[in-house]
Parts: C-alpha cells; structure tokens; sequence
C-alpha cells in the first residue's frame, strides 16, 4: 500500500479534532474531505475509513504504543502503528519516529488482552454494560466493534423497492436486499450526490431503526404524535406506512432539526407531517388526549450506535448517562397526556443499557399503576446486522 503524505496529514489533523477539540467524528470528515477538490474516491475513502477504523480502535492503539496521545507527534506514531499493520515498512518521514513503531509493532500485544481494551471501551462503560447485561456483556460490545453497514429504505410513497433495485442495477450500483423495504450497499459510494436519493426514491437509514415505525403498527388515517422527532427518520417511515393518509405532528426541541425534517418530507413527499417547536410544557399540554399513536423515540446515551458512531464512546461520561436517564423519565412522565385513552405509546431507544430501556418502562407503570400496559417489548440486538435498540408498545387505559 502506497502512503501520501497530504492523505496522512489528513487522517492525523482529523484525529486531533476528534480527541483535543472533542469534535464529532462524521462532521470532522466531512470537513476534511470538502477541504480539497483534488482527491478522488480512492483519496476519499482512505481518509475516512483510516480516521474511523483508528477511532474504532482508539484504546487498543494507544495501550499498545504505551501511554495516551498528548499532541500531533502522539497521533503521528499512532497512525504509523495502525498503517503498519498493512504495510512491511513506512515512509521515511520526519514525522513518524521508526524505533518507537518498529519496536511497539513486534509486540506480541494480542495475547491475554482485556475485552474492554480489544474491542476499545472505556473502562467504566465496560463496567457498566457488564453489569447490566452479563452474561451477554461481551458479544454486545463486539458486536457494536464492528464497522456499520450502509442501509437504506426504499421510499413506498414514490416507488417500490423491486424498482429502486431495477434502477440501481442499471446504474452499477451493487446492492443486496435485506428484509421489507430495506437494501444494504455493498460498495460505498458518495450516495448524497445520487439523483436517485436527490428526488426522494429512498432515505439512509439504519436496518434497526427501520423496524420502529412497523413496530409501531399504525394504520392510514390515524392521527400519530412523534413527540422526539429530530430530523425525522422514523418520521418518513411512518407517512409512508400510513400512506399518506392520516396526520402526523412531529416534535422536537430543536428547531433546526425541524427545519431539516421539513426539507426531507418535501423530497420524500410526505404530504401529512406537520412539525412543531416545543417552545414550553404548554406544547405537550395543549395536544393532551390528541393522538391514537405518541411515539417516544426519547434522547439516549446512544450506546446501540457504536458501529457507526465509534467516537461517541469516548464523549459519554457516567454523568451524561444520569442526565439521560432523569430526561426520559420527564418525558415519560409528563408526555403520554397527549395519547388517546385506548391508544398505544411506543418508547424506543437506540441504548443498549438496561437502565435506559426495560427499566425506564417499568418506572412508567410503577408511577402511575392501572394506567399503562406492556402489550409488547422487543431488544434488536446488534449482531443481527444493524444497531441496537429497544421498543415497547404500552396501552394507554
């Protein structure tokens, strides 16, 4: 494999604003990548992935060269480390220190290494998901060290997933269906750019969260409250379940990610979204006993999504989690007014964590006894391909 300084120069700058300025992995990606109009795909796609799997295997690296990076020599020496592992030697540049690489590099490192240094975890995380999910503890967090598959969903309002299979194959475009409307892309490719994606025929979107909205089992013409929408995946997903018949209003605290769920059901053709702002706690109040279906897609530590967010491990904190966890039970508490007596509540989280998920419910029904049902629960766990989640559908009495 032959190494360009610049592409290198890329990978290091790009992880010293992951780990000193505590930037997001994705963001700082797609920044470097814009900086640049000369790379190509090949150029691209090195970046990126050498930035992530570094990230992915953050802990392993640094145990392995000795000591946490402090500054951009550290980083250097550490992305030397991992490219040696695909490479007999490296450049002679001034940067790379080759006694430090060499050396660390014929280390027999693998042998009796700790899981939570293998598969790059923090140390109290680990402790965490171990106690709260032993003896499946180790298959969870190997599972979610694995590189994400790039999922999308063919969007039913505009076309069947048998012709968006039709219309990538005629564009070289190599794909496998999974299950319902989902497709996986075997070959990555700059997927935004596509006209297909530009003209709404299909959404990004993880294998695990496509199978919110039909866990939610809504039919056309009900009215549905997606109180935590965000940017609206789930959202999409169930206009399009609901065919376009009905009415959905989406919530959110952010009115950017309003602005962007706006922009997405135009492309989408979603015709029955309405988004509002949560300005205050009269937002809720107002929309008490309003919806047959309230889904409670509730902020969360974001454990399930490791594979595709590998650098999110390493910005959650102990303190982060218990503030998670007081915001769902606010939101448990204070939002189902507005579901229908008879209607369903649907929580879902895309944790891993006991605490965030079956636990949460059943505070719900310890709060308010008599009130509220479990008629279904489901965990997608994240060795079935997608991320980890957890659903629960709970009757409104």
């Amino acid at each position: 494999m032959k190494l360009y300084r610049n592409l290198v120069e890329a990978v290091v700058k790009g992880l010293l604003e992951i780990f000193t300025a505590n930037a997001y992995a994705d963001k700082v990606i797609e920044r470097i990548l814009k900086s640049d109009s000369r790379w190509g795909a090949r150029d691209r796609a090195f970046i990126a992935e050498t930035i992530y799997d570094i990230v992915r295997n953050y802990k392993f690296l640094y145990e392995k060269y000795g000591h946490l990076p402090a500054g951009e020599y550290d980083w250097w020496q550490i992305t030397g480390l991992y490219l040696r592992s695909f490479t007999d030697s490296l450049p002679e540049w001034k940067e790379w220190d080759p006694a430090q690489i060499n050396i660390i590099f014929i280390r027999d490192f693998a042998e009796a290494v700790e899981p939570s240094v293998l598969y790059s975890v923090p140390d109290w995380l680990y402790d965490r998901i171990h106690k709260e999910l032993s003896p499946l503890h180790i298959r969870y967090i190997e599972a979610l060290h694995m590189q994400a598959p790039l999922y999308i969903r063919a969007n039913t309002l505009k076309g069947s997933i048998g012709k968006l299979g039709q219309l990538f194959s005629q564009k070289g475009i190599s794909y496998r269906p999974i299950k319902g409307n989902c497709m996986e892309i075997i070959k990555r490719y700059n997927i935004f750019s596509d006209s297909l994606f530009k003209e709404g025929l299909f959404e990004i979107q993880d294998l695990s969260s496509q199978q919110v909205a039909p866990f939610c089992n809504v039919k056309p013409g009900m009215r549905v409250i997606d109180a935590c929408s965000g940017a609206g995946g789930k959202t999409l997903h169930l206009a399009a379940l609901m065919k376009n018949e009905g009415k959905i209003i989406a919530l959110d605290t952010e009115a950017y990610k309003l602005k962007e769920l706006d922009r997405r059901a135009k492309r989408a053709g979603a015709a029955i979204i309405e988004t509002r702002l949560i300005k205050s706690t009269k937002t809720i109040k107002r929309l008490e006993n309003n919806a047959d279906h309230l889904l409670l897609d509730v902020p969360c530590s974001g454990t399930g999504v490791f594979k595709r967010n590998p650098d999110a491990k390493w910005k959650l904190s102990p303190d982060f989690i218990e503030r998670v966890l007081a915001l769902q039970r606010d939101i448990l508490t204070r939002y189902p007014i507005m579901c229908k007596p008879g209607g369903l509540i649907t929580y879902v989280t895309c944790s891993i964590l006991k605490s965030e998920n079956e636990d949460q419910v059943r505070y719900l029904l310890d709060l308010f006894p008599g009130h509220f049902e479990i008629i279904s629960e489901q965990r997608i766990f994240p060795w079935d391909g997608g991320d980890g989640f957890y659903m629960a559908n709970i009757l409104k009495k």
